[in-house]
């Protein structure tokens, strides 16, 4: 069913194969990459710093918060419903996996 292996032609099995580049540039350097560790802990929001990168962003999701600070997601859900306690973020809209958050104006 399979068949046999084609025969190659002269002018093909003269030809050297070349090895295979690699297509990233952390394959190239041969040094294996290490992960990333997420932090356990919130980040502070008496922070100054913290409060003005918030009022940067146009809407405040878990993922967002959890990738600008290097977070847990789970984390990054407890920080924002500690705004919300807080009166700093209000609920706009989302469903039972995404949820969507402004920053009040203080």
């Amino acid at each position: 069913m399979g068949g046999g292996k084609k025969k190659q032609s002269l002018s093909q099995m003269t030809k050297e194969k070349a090895p295979k580049e690699p297509k990233n540039k952390e394959e190239k350097s041969g040094a294996p990459q290490q992960k990333k560790t997420l932090g356990l802990t919130m980040p502070d929001l008496n922070n100054k710093k913290v409060l003005a990168e918030l009022k940067g962003l146009r809407v405040l999701t878990p993922s967002v918060v959890a990738a600008r600070y290097s977070i847990r997601l789970s984390v990054a859900r407890a920080f924002i419903k500690e705004l919300e306690k807080r009166k700093m973020a209000e609920y706009v809209s989302g469903g039972k996996n995404l949820k969507v958050y402004k920053l009040l104006p203080q």
